[in-house]
């Protein structure tokens, strides 16, 4: 498994996308994120360019225990880097405020 290390921006924003290639791989995983969400499918990319909407990907996953310990078994990561990432992204998005 990857270390806890602090995550930089950049890594926070690769996890966020491989949890929503994740999401998305299943129907009824996507299905309760768009719920969710309230997000239409075809907004999805253009919206994955946003670091709120990863950070927003990733709340999402740690909403849902089965599903954060689904994604991180998968993806080989301690499920509390998943918390870290969404910190860095969530932050990330903050500084752009004017």
């Amino acid at each position: 498994m990857k270390s806890l290390s602090q995550l930089d921006k950049e890594a926070a924003e690769m996890l966020a996308i491989q949890a929503l290639a994740f999401i998305g791989d299943e129907p009824q995983r996507l299905a309760g994120f768009l719920s969710s969400s309230g997000i239409a499918i075809e907004q999805i990319r253009g919206a994955a360019r946003e670091p709120g909407f990863l950070a927003g990907v990733l709340e999402h996953m740690l909403g849902d225990e089965s599903l954060l310990l689904a994604f991180a078994a998968t993806a080989d990561v301690d499920p509390a880097a998943i918390g870290y990432a969404r910190a860095a992204l969530a932050s990330e998005g903050k500084r752009r405020l004017p």
